[in-house]
């Protein structure tokens, strides 16, 4: 897990080494951090990784459904981003999956990291070390 902040840039990549696939997080009622998969994450991940898989995760879909979380888009004239929206970037980023989970209720948390195990495990890469999230 590492963190998104500027002064950590420099920083960040020292933890890519040994990663045999990364966990590109983005908050489903946090367009910015959408827009970052493609703006920031995949750009630097390419620099630095890129034959290394990665998994694109939408992460706090339990505050989908909560009204604080929405009336707060809705004064931006945003909406949550749609599972839709997460496959079709899934996509654009060729990410081996597109996957959604709340930490906060538990919901869908194993299978995501079930299928890191599985990218690592049938990778054909010879490379071993670790897993990235971002």
């Amino acid at each position: 897990d590492t963190a998104g902040q500027e002064e950590y840039d420099r920083l960040r990549p020292l933890s890519y080494a040994n990663a045999n696939v990364f966990l590109v997080c983005f908050s489903v009622v946090n367009p910015v951090s959408y827009e970052n998969v493609s703006s920031k994450w995949i750009p630097e991940l390419i620099h630095f990784c890129p034959d290394v898989p990665s998994i694109l995760v939408g992460t706090k879909i339990d505050l989908r459904g909560e009204e604080s979380a929405l009336e707060k888009l809705r004064r931006q004239g945003q909406q949550p981003t749609t599972p839709e929206q997460g496959q079709q970037l899934a996509k654009k980023i060729k990410a081996l999956k597109y996957l959604e989970c709340s930490a906060k209720t538990g919901e869908n948390l194993k299978q995501v990291f079930d299928e890191a195990v599985k990218a690592v495990l049938f990778s054909s890469g010879k490379r071993r070390g670790g897993c990235v999230m971002l």
